[in-house]
């Protein structure tokens, strides 16, 4: 048998921590001296402690370690608890890089000299167009990629002829932002006349006036934009008018280098009655 404190140093878990663990029924003692109180581990423990540790260097709370210690043995059940903390850490990692992606924007600007960014707005007529187009509603903005996927799946045997110029775009037809099934339509402009597929619908789009603004870098700077955009509506005497979408001038199809991203962002208006 081990008093607490040679069971701490060859578990390596500290004496409040085993105390702790002995309060929530986690790692009780094998025997507790009714005199003296000491608490007393036997050898045996040993791994159980181990075991522990190391379900808590992966990220399991004490409560979830609870429930898979008590489950301990069925490996089918361990597996399942393995797989849902590692699809949560991968989420937790996707935010921990989305926040480390902003603070580098952030520090390159004030290097830069550069507190608020400013952004060209220009007023313009987009073009009538003939056009492939995919839309569906699909889980989050960043899953965008799922219908550019489809549509070039669906038209690879077409022999399709681009558009001079070919216009890429995303167009979002949800009336608010929403953090979950979004109804996303995505359209390449494209020359001759095509039938159908199951996804794919070819259609002509009339022409429409727009306030856009094209910059260079990644989406996550998308809001500052949209900023600029609303502030030169207001100040111009126009209001929007119409779905908002954006042209890909170089896309991550192009580029894996989210700081080469070329976006026209762009939101269609008309002005105001007087």
């Amino acid at each position: 048998m081990l008093r607490i404190g040679d069971f701490s140093k060859l578990s390596r878990i500290s004496i409040r921590m085993l105390r702790h663990y002995d309060e929530i029924g986690l790692l009780v003692p094998e025997n507790i001296d009714t005199f003296t109180n000491y608490r007393y581990y036997s050898e045996n423990q040993l791994p159980v402690a181990n075991r522990i540790t190391s379900l808590k260097d992966m990220g399991f709370s004490l409560a979830a370690i609870i429930e898979i210690m008590r489950s301990y043995g069925d490996i089918e059940t361990f597996r399942k608890f393995l797989e849902l903390k590692q699809l949560e850490v991968r989420e937790q990692s996707d935010i921990i890089t989305h926040r480390l992606r902003l603070l580098e924007t952030a520090i390159e600007r004030l290097r830069k000299g550069d507190t608020i960014m400013n952004y060209n707005v220009t007023l313009k007529e987009m073009p009538k167009r003939y056009v492939a187009s995919v839309r569906k509603v699909i889980p989050n903005y960043d899953k965008e990629g799922i219908l550019w996927g489809i549509l070039m799946q669906e038209t690879a045997g077409m022999q399709i002829q681009d558009d001079n110029p070919c216009y890429t775009l995303a167009i979002f037809h949800d009336k608010e932002f929403k953090e979950s099934n979004v109804d996303i339509e995505v359209q390449k402009s494209v020359k001759g006349n095509y039938k159908n597929t199951e996804n794919v619908v070819f259609k002509t789009e009339p022409p429409v006036l727009i306030a856009s603004a094209t910059y260079k870098g990644s989406y996550e700077i998308i809001s500052e934009v949209n900023e600029a955009v609303a502030n030169w509506v207001r100040d111009n005497g126009y209001d929007f008018d119409g779905t908002a979408f954006n042209i890909y001038h170089v896309s991550p199809h192009e580029t894996q280098n989210p700081d080469d991203y070329v976006t026209e962002v762009c939101y269609p208006v008309r002005k105001k009655y007087s």
